[in-house]
């Protein structure tokens, strides 16, 4: 598979690259890995939310509300 980026993008990738001691194949290849792993746990983590909605364990909305203001107040 081929990926072609703009020459101001390539020099972005060559810097972030060389800052962190790789190439930038392997960081564009890192983080497209990276990128897919997350979506997988997003993916896993809403089917896991509706399942647990399915079954009636929710936080209703002013509950929510009322965590986040006590947060803040923190």
């Amino acid at each position: 598979m081929d990926v072609h980026f703009s020459p101001e993008q390539e020099t972005l990738l060559s810097q972030l690259a060389n800052q962190r001691g790789t190439d930038a194949k392997e960081l564009v290849k890192d983080a497209a890995l990276r990128l897919l792993e997350e979506n997988d746990r997003f993916r896993a983590a809403v089917r896991e939310g509706v399942a647990a909605a399915d079954r009636g364990q929710f936080v209703e909305h002013a509950e929510v509300w009322a965590n986040i203001e006590n947060i803040l107040r923190s």
